[in-house]
């Protein structure tokens, strides 16, 4: 018993202090630099990528691109493709948006959302949170990571419960084919007012690689209100824990 306590005592603090720090480990979603775009004269990012995230087109002010990170799984072949540098990447863990359209950047029209932090929210002390998945494991592992040593997401609030009846908020994972649109609907209706749905991960928000498929898996959004998207494939556990301290500082719908 001894030793047992000597050896964690010698392990120091694991958790991690600075809140929503950059993902160093990971190339993370694209972002746009300064750099000019070739427009359509190359095209090679929208060309390359799996889930038709990037459109490009030409106009008077140069080219004009726009990345959906809703769609995007953030696999870098865009970043690799682009010989101007135009696409880089992005390793802020401050991603998740309030609006689906929000997840839609522009080279041209750079948006800038502020946080909902410091507000004072319906579960601004604690929330309650049911996860459900329908289909998608690396994003569920990410959510369990949220509860380890280093992210510790109680110190905030965050809890995680077993039934919808006892939840605050849906955390839904995976691209929601037809076979969950029922269950997933009969989890949301279990729960009491006021609640909340977050879209967790690309396949969530819009289908990912699975969209438009014979199984109608395109997120979540078509079957549920979602309150906040937390984008990644999958999100990072600093980006899951800042979106759902968002949806605490909002208001009941």
């Amino acid at each position: 018993m001894l030793r047992l306590l000597g050896f964690l005592l010698n392990q120091g603090v694991a958790t991690a202090r600075e809140y929503c720090a950059p993902s160093l480990d990971a190339t993370g979603l694209p972002a746009f630099s300064e750099e000019t775009c070739f427009g359509t004269a190359c095209g090679e990012c929208s060309a390359v990528c799996p889930t038709d995230a990037i459109a490009v087109a030409d106009c008077t002010n140069g080219a004009n691109v726009s990345l959906d990170l809703g769609s995007c799984i953030g696999c870098g072949m865009c970043i690799r493709s682009c010989t101007q540098g135009t696409l880089v990447g992005n390793q802020s863990t401050d991603i998740a948006k309030e609006s689906r359209s929000d997840l839609i950047i522009s080279n041209v029209e750079r948006k800038e959302t502020a946080s909902s932090l410091n507000k004072k929210g319906l579960f601004s002390k604690s929330i309650a949170c049911r996860v459900v998945s329908t289909g998608c494991s690396a994003c569920d592992l990410e959510i369990a990571a949220c509860g380890n040593a280093i992210f510790d997401m109680e110190r905030y609030g965050i809890h995680v419960v077993a039934s919808p009846r006892f939840a605050d908020v849906l955390l839904v994972t995976g691209p929601v084919p037809k076979a969950m649109h029922e269950a997933l609907k009969s989890c949301y209706d279990a729960m009491a007012e006021p609640r909340k749905v977050i879209a967790v991960g690309t396949c969530a928000i819009s289908g990912g690689l699975h969209k438009d498929g014979y199984s109608q898996a395109n997120g979540v959004e078509n079957v549920l209100p979602v309150d906040l998207y937390i984008p990644g494939c999958p999100p990072h556990p600093w980006s899951i824990i800042d979106g759902i301290r968002k949806v605490m500082s909002q208001e009941a719908r």
